[in-house]
């Protein structure tokens, strides 16, 4: 559905020549495309005690249900006809399985310094950031991705908490200790608040395998 582009550094439509730009009209215009390009940005992930989020490009736990949520939240959409584009780092790409794909209305995105061609299972590769965000909020996709849900690793995590359309991380707590090599970047829990009682997220402890974990949302406080 989607063709494989590679996005390069600095690829950027040039925006038109208004010729009144305080026309009311065009001002209102102006507005409503501004508010359809910016897109939320999220984060999610499952995290152990020290943060860590991974060991050798695999989950060191499995929690079927956790997983479940995970896949859930990300392909989860407003309308008909809408998708959300989904970041993943290399490695993060390649550790998931297979049998996942395609995922359903989602625009799979790698975000990749060392890739030069658009592997499988993914539409779009992009080289830094600022290519994800001018790819999400220009034509075509401006008009059909709805959220910028982004999977790690941790570069990626870093590069997304510091940008202003970054609203809401879940993050689900892993009460146990596991032995990673991969972690969850630190965040300003001051920032980024816990939510309680968010829509569509159990609060309770669950169990599986003898794990115990908790859905958690953090929201970014205005």
């Amino acid at each position: 559905m989607f063709k494989s582009s590679i996005i390069k550094l600095g690829l950027r439509t040039p925006l038109p020549n208004f010729q009144s730009p305080t026309d009311d009209k065009l001002v209102v215009k102006m507005n409503i495309e501004g508010e359809e390009m910016r897109k939320p940005i999220r984060l999610i992930a499952a995290a152990c005690r020290d943060m860590g989020i991974g060991k050798n490009g695999q989950l060191p736990w499995s929690l079927p249900k956790e997983f479940l949520f995970f896949m859930d939240t990300i392909t989860a959409v407003s309308a008909p006809g809408k998708k959300n584009l989904v970041v993943w780092g290399r490695i993060s790409l390649s550790s998931c399985p297979e049998t996942v794909f395609p995922l359903a209305n989602c625009i799979n995105l790698v975000l990749s310094r060392k890739l030069t061609a658009v592997p499988p299972r993914a539409h779009y590769l992009c080289k830094d950031f600022g290519s994800v965000i001018r790819l999400a909020s220009e034509p075509p996709l401006c008009h059909t991705v709805e959220t910028i849900w982004v999977l790690g690793g941790t570069e990626v995590y870093k590069e997304s908490l510091a940008h202003p359309w970054c609203d809401l991380i879940y993050l689900t707590d892993i009460m146990a200790e596991f032995d990673c090599d991969v972690f969850f970047p630190k965040f300003d829990r001051n920032v980024f608040r816990k939510q309680k009682g968010f829509p569509g997220v159990p609060d309770e402890i669950q169990e599986e395998n003898g794990i115990k974990f908790q859905f958690q949302v953090f929201k970014k406080e205005a």
